[in-house]
C-alpha cells in the first residue's frame, strides 16, 4: 500500500484508495520499467530534462501540493478540432510504448469514500505526472521524427484553436437549450481571449490556469464538451511547446 499521500479523516471523502494505487502502479509500470527498446532514449531524456526518475519521486513532490441550431462554420470549427483529437488517438494507439499517456492521465478520476486519499494531494500529483508522461512523450517524438516536425503539428493545431478561440464574443461556441445549463459565456470568452494573446502575442499564460479553469454555470450557456474538448487541446498545445 502506497503511503505518498495523506487519508482525509474518517468521516470525510477522499479518493478511493484501491483506484488510485491501481492507477499507481500503471504509472510506474509504464513510466519507470519502460520497454528495453526505449531504456537509452529514456536515459538521455532523464539528463536532458532533469524528470525525475520515478513515478514515486513525482507524485510525493510536496512543493506543488496546496439545444440552439449550430451554425456551419460553428460546425467546422468544432469537426477541425475533433480530427486532430482522432488523429491523436489513432497514432497513440498504434505506439508500441507507453501505455498511460499524458492525455490519459489528464482524464483519470477516481470515486470518492470516507477516508479516502487527500484529493488536493492527488490531484496535484497528477498534474506533475500528466508534465513528466508528457515531456517523455515530446522527447520520444522528436527523437523518431524530428523537433521540426513536433513543432510544426503543434503549430499547425494552434492555428485552428486559434481560428476558434478568436470569433466573437458570446459566439465562440454552441449554446445549449434555454432550458439547459451550459457553462457561463462571459466566462469562457473572458480565457478565450487570454488564450488568443497567449498563442498570437505570447502573453504569460500558465497550464495550470487552463487546467484549473472554473466556469459558472448559465441557461444557454455553452455547451460544456465543446469547450472542454478545446481547452483539453489547449493544454495538449501548451505541453507540447514548453
Amino acid at each position: 500500500m502506497s503511503t505518498i499521500f495523506p487519508r482525509v479523516g474518517k468521516k470525510s471523502l477522499g479518493y478511493n484508495v484501491g483506484q488510485v494505487e491501481t492507477f499507481l502502479a500503471a504509472a510506474r509500470r509504464d513510466y519507470d520499467q519502460p520497454d528495453q527498446q526505449d531504456h537509452t532514449a529514456d536515459d538521455d531524456l532523464d539528463a536532458d530534462t532533469g524528470v525525475a526518475a520515478s513515478v514515486d519521486e513525482i507524485a510525493s513532490d510536496t512543493d506543488s501540493a496546496t439545444p440552439v441550431a449550430s451554425t456551419p462554420d460553428d460546425e467546422e470549427g468544432t469537426d477541425a478540432i475533433q480530427a486532430i483529437v482522432a488523429e491523436k488517438a489513432e497514432a497513440e494507439g498504434g505506439r508500441s510504448g507507453l501505455a498511460l499517456t499524458a492525455e490519459g492521465i489528464r482524464h483519470t478520476a477516481f470515486a470518492m469514500h470516507k477516508g479516502g486519499y487527500s484529493p488536493e494531494h492527488v490531484d496535484a500529483a497528477l498534474e506533475r505526472l500528466e508534465d513528466a508522461f508528457a515531456a517523455r512523450e515530446r522527447f520520444q517524438a522528436t527523437h523518431a521524427g524530428g523537433e521540426q516536425a513536433w513543432m510544426a503539428e503543434a503549430e499547425s493545431t494552434a492555428d485552428v484553436l486559434v481560428a476558434r478561440l478568436s470569433r466573437a464574443a458570446g459566439h465562440r461556441f454552441t449554446r445549449a437549450s434555454v432550458l439547459a445549463v451550459g457553462y457561463r459565456r462571459v466566462d469562457v470568452d473572458r480565457l478565450a481571449s487570454k488564450l488568443v494573446k497567449y498563442f498570437q502575442d505570447g502573453r504569460e499564460l500558465t497550464v495550470d490556469e487552463v487546467r484549473t479553469a472554473v466556469f459558472r454555470p448559465e441557461r444557454g450557456g455553452y455547451r460544456e464538451a465543446q469547450v472542454d474538448l478545446v481547452l483539453d487541446s489547449v493544454v495538449d498545445v501548451m505541453l507540447a511547446v514548453r
